[in-house]
């Protein structure tokens, strides 16, 4: 029980993680949004380790940076795939690769598959297919790039938990120190370039000639950086709810199986779709209603798998 509630948290959580930098990312870059939410996160798990604790040690160290080599660019990929959108689509085809890829790990370990566990591969499978090709002409479809970056992300996305749920189970939060630590070093030059591109674009745009200059070309810039500033905060949200969901997570790989942990985290779509639909107003075809349906669906038969 306490497995499944530490799952379904941390799933709902990440899905309104996802939501605030998918946001961010239509502002700034996909890795500049990765970069910020790792050192928010990290500022988080360091005020919270007194409490929770964890023993050192260089299993946890290896398994930490590996899962934050996964996560850097898992993450980095799913915010790129939400800018671009729908969120409502992209969003549980991440979510159901980054299912199959533990399960496929513990199959190859020797784990066996109940017949549920076999149909809800074949379920997730039409999903894909359901949510990703659509014929109605003014459905919310997505396009090709978005559809690889979110089977890419999935993939390193399931790399994460394997390399989480492989580190000792009395490391505690040591394993997430390193990596959001490794996370953010990775990011740091991406960001750095970034940044430095961004500033010069800017700078070319607000420097104007005689003969372009016009007094509304201040309030323009003014309205972009509140836009940069809402950017800003909405990464920061990003990180401060990413670290909680993997704290959730962590917590559930501890208490029980991998492959149950992972597909429950695989129904966070949820909290995206919800706030997709509330916030920005997205539009699904029926079809792709069908698609979402059987996903989590497929989702929920695999923890049973």
């Amino acid at each position: 029980m306490l497995v499944t509630l530490f799952g379904l948290a941390g799933a709902f959580v990440y899905g309104a993680a996802d939501f605030l930098g998918g946001l961010a990312s239509r502002r700034l870059s996909p890795f500049a949004v990765t970069g910020i939410a790792a050192g928010s996160g990290l500022v988080v798990l360091i005020a919270v380790y007194p409490f929770v604790g964890g023993a050192w040690s260089a299993e946890a160290v290896l398994w930490g940076s590996i899962s934050g080599v996964s996560g850097a660019i898992g993450i980095s990929l799913l915010y790129a795939c939400l800018a671009i959108g729908p969120m409502s689509i992209l969003s549980p085809l991440t979510a159901v690769i980054s299912a199959i890829v533990p399960l496929s790990i513990g199959l190859a370990r020797g784990a066996a598959f109940q017949p549920i566990g076999y149909a809800a591969l074949a379920l997730a499978l039409v999903a894909v297919v359901l949510v990703g090709f659509v014929p109605e002409k003014d459905a919310a479809r997505p396009s090709l790039r978005g559809i690889l970056m979110a089977i890419g992300s999935g993939a390193t996305i399931g790399v994460f938990l394997v390399a989480i749920d492989a580190a000792p189970s009395d490391s505690g939060l040591v394993p997430l120190f390193f990596n959001r630590a490794v996370n953010g070093a990775i990011m740091a030059a991406v960001v750095l370039a970034a940044f430095l591109v961004a500033r010069r674009r800017s700078d070319a745009t607000a420097r104007p000639d005689a003969a372009s200059a016009r007094p509304g070309m201040a309030d323009n810039r003014a309205g972009r950086g509140a836009g940069l500033g809402a950017a800003l905060a909405l990464a920061l949200a990003c990180g401060v709810a990413d670290a909680a969901a993997n704290g959730l997570i962590l917590a559930g790989l501890r208490l029980g199986e991998l492959s149950v942990t992972s597909v429950l985290t695989a129904l966070y779509p949820a909290g995206t779709i919800i706030l997709a639909s509330i916030v920005l107003k997205e539009r699904i075809a029926p079809l792709q209603a069908v698609g979402l349906v059987l996903a989590l669906a497929a989702a929920a038969m695999l923890s049973l798998a």
